[in-house]
C-alpha cells in the first residue's frame, strides 16, 4: 500500500537571523511522508527566503498534484522539470524509499565563531577525527568559519589573523557573500600576515563579480570557493562546469535545496573531482528532517570535507528528527499543519 502526506511547518527561529539583510524570525517549509511497503520516509521541500527563486507556496502548489499522482502509480516527474527544493525533497525522499541513503552521518560540522578564539578551543576537544584521513587531512579537520564583509574589512582582516594567530592548528572557512568591491577585500587581506594565509581553507564569494573575486585570489593567494555563484550557473541549461573553474579557486559549496535533485547534486561532486576542486555539502537552513539527511549525503559523497551544517543553533526547536546531542526540544510532525494526504 502506498500513502503520501504533506505537511507545512513553521518552526521559531532565533531573532537575530538575518537572511540577505531580511530578518528571519521563523522558518517555513514542507515536509513530504511517503509510505510504501510499511517504510515510512521524508523529504524536505523549504525554499530559503532572498536565495531560492520559488516561494513555499509555489513549491506547494507544484507538489499536490505530484503526490497525488506518485499515490497513485508510484511514478514521478523528471526532477530536473520542477523547483530545485521539489526537485530536491522529492529526490531524496525517493532515495530513502529504494534504501539507498546510508545511514551514517557526519554531524561534525565546521563551528561558525564570532570573536573569541578562545570559545573555540572547549568544542575542538570534543572532536573525534577520522583515523582513516591522512595525517593532513586530519589537520583540516579542525577548521572553523567566519562571517565577514557584515563590518570594516579592516576589522575583519584583523580578527581572522587574531583566529590563526591564536589557534596555529586551526582552518578557517571564510564567507563574504559578495559583501567588498575588489578594493575592500584587498584592504581586508592587507591585515591578514602573508605567512597564515595558507590556512584560510578558503574564502567564499569575497566580491561583487565574479571577475573581480578572481583578480583577489591572483593578487592575495588566497583561495576562493564559489557558493552564490554555483547556484545561480548550474541550474541554467547551458551550464559549463568549465566555467567554474579558475586559477585560485579551491572549493564549490553546494546547497541542494537550492540546486535541484539528487542526481543532480552527484553530478556536480562528480565533475568537481575530475577538476580536482573541493565540494562542501552545506545547508539552506533546513530542519532537522532535512539537516540530518545532508548530514547522511555528506558522508557518503564528500567524506574529506566537513559539511556546513552549523545551522541548529539559529532555531529554537528541531522537527521530528533529532540532532544528534542537541539539546533543543524536538517537536512533532503532528503538531504542524496538515495541507494533504492520501488517507
Amino acid at each position: 500500500m502506498r500513502q503520501a502526506t504533506l505537511y507545512r511547518y513553521k518552526l521559531p527561529m532565533d531573532s537575530g537571523v538575518i537572511v540577505r539583510q531580511q530578518r528571519l524570525s521563523q522558518r517555513d517549509g514542507l515536509i513530504i511522508e511517503l509510505t510504501e511497503k510499511g517504510r515510512t520516509v521524508y523529504g524536505e521541500i523549504a525554499p530559503l527566503p532572498s536565495f531560492s527563486l520559488e516561494s513555499v507556496d509555489q513549491a506547494q502548489d507544484q507538489l499536490l498534484p505530484l503526490l497525488e499522482i506518485w499515490q497513485s502509480s508510484g511514478q514521478w516527474p523528471e526532477f530536473n522539470s520542477l523547483f530545485p527544493s521539489v526537485a530536491f525533497g522529492l529526490s531524496i525522499a525517493q532515495l530513502e524509499l529504494s534504501g539507498g541513503l546510508p545511514a551514517q552521518g557526519q554531524y561534525l560540522a565546521a563551528p561558525l565563531c564570532t570573536g573569541d578564539p578562545d570559545e573555540l578551543l572547549p568544542v575542538f576537544e570534543k572532536m573525534t577525527v577520522d583515523p582513516l584521513l591522512s595525517k593532513q587531512q586530519q589537520a583540516q579537520q579542525k577548521v572553523a568559519k567566519v562571517k565577514v564583509g557584515l563590518y570594516e574589512p579592516i576589522r575583519d582582516g584583523m580578527l581572522v589573523n587574531l583566529f590563526l594567530e591564536s589557534i596555529p592548528d586551526l582552518f578557517l572557512r571564510l564567507d563574504a557573500n559578495r559583501s567588498w568591491s575588489l578594493e575592500k577585500a584587498l584592504k581586508f587581506a592587507h591585515y591578514i600576515d602573508p605567512e597564515l594565509r595558507a590556512r584560510i581553507a578558503f574564502l567564499e564569494e569575497p566580491c561583487q563579480t565574479f571577475e573581480q573575486s578572481l583578480q583577489f585570489s591572483q593578487q592575495t593567494g588566497i583561495n576562493i570557493a564559489w557558493d552564490e555563484t554555483v547556484q545561480e550557473q548550474a541550474t541554467q541549461a547551458d551550464f559549463s562546469f568549465e566555467n567554474l573553474c579558475h586559477a585560485g579557486v579551491d572549493t564549490i559549496v553546494i546547497k541542494p535545496t537550492l540546486i535541484g535533485s539528487i542526481a543532480r547534486c552527484f553530478q556536480l561532486i562528480e565533475l568537481a573531482a575530475q577538476h580536482d576542486i573541493q565540494v562542501v555539502i552545506s545547508s539552506s537552513l533546513e530542519s532537522t528532517i532535512g539537516l540530518t539527511q545532508l548530514a547522511r549525503l555528506a558522508a557518503w559523497k564528500t567524506p574529506q570535507q566537513l559539511p556546513g551544517l552549523d545551522t541548529l543553533q539559529l532555531f529554537q526547536v528541531q522537527l521530528q528528527v533529532p540532532w544528534p546531542e542537541s539539546t533543543l526540544p524536538v517537536v512533532s510532525l503532528l503538531q504542524q499543519e496538515q495541507v494533504w494526504t492520501s488517507a
